[in-house]
């Protein structure tokens, strides 16, 4: 029974072990490294497991370490003072967040949630820097994404600021073409989430989509699942 027992014990501890070590091999800011330095990040990680609708963290908590997405998916939004909900990203495998507290103490300032049930590889702060330290082509992948981040955020800003409702849907349509590499796209988010990261609602968002549609620059085959048909008209909007 103890040989069961120990076994057993065994088994998970090999099975969280492999699943932070695929989780670390998948990081942008990690990949480069070879076998021997990835194992060496690997025993500084644990792994935890969040059922959809949990909260990882919340803003105004204290920051603390690296989150990385190992399966799932996760929200990080924003709340305004009378409570409407900003969607700033949706992280999947791969991406990470928490990375401002790597550099210095800070609180959160925004929310992330899991989507649906998600696995994380968690690094604490401490581990983190010791390992930008003797690994200076991190801190370099590091200041790349936060460059494309920083970006990404400059253009959502300006893209609610200047332009129309219905050239922010249009654009993201094209930007999900684009990056799909096909004119069959499955949105990543549900209308509700869209609407948030467009600044809008969600009823704008789904009679701007049937309008679209009658005007035959797109087809809605499923609540999420969009062919384009006419993509120089959604660029012309």
């Amino acid at each position: 029974m103890q040989d069961q027992y120990q076994a057993s014990c065994d088994h998970q501890i090999v099975g969280a072990e492999e699943m932070q070590k695929q989780c670390i091999s998948i990081v942008p800011i990690f990949n480069h490294l070879d076998t021997t330095e990835m194992a060496e990040i690997v025993k500084e990680t644990h792994s935890v497991t969040h059922g959809r609708g949990h909260s990882i963290y919340r803003a105004g908590e204290t920051s603390d370490g690296l989150y990385i997405v190992h399966k799932g998916r996760v929200k990080i939004y924003r709340l305004s003072d009378t409570g409407k909900e900003q969607l700033v990203r949706i992280l999947g495998p791969g991406d990470f967040t928490g990375e401002l507290s790597l550099f210095s103490e800070s609180v959160h300032d925004a929310y992330a949630d899991a989507m649906e049930r998600v696995e994380l590889c968690v690094m604490g702060r401490a581990d983190f820097q010791k390992f930008l330290l003797k690994y200076p082509a991190i801190s370099l992948k590091v200041l790349t994404e936060f460059s494309s981040r920083l970006a990404q955020t400059e253009n959502q800003a300006a893209n609610i600021a200047l332009e129309s409702t219905e050239t922010r849907i249009a654009m993201y349509l094209a930007n999900e073409v684009d990056a799909m590499n096909s004119n069959k796209i499955t949105l990543t988010m549900s209308r509700k989430d869209l609407a948030s990261y467009l600044g809008t609602s969600p009823e704008t968002v789904s009679r701007r989509l049937a309008e679209f549609e009658e005007a035959g620059w797109i087809r809605q085959t499923g609540q999420r699942e969009i062919e384009v048909m006419d993509l120089d008209a959604l660029l012309l909007i």
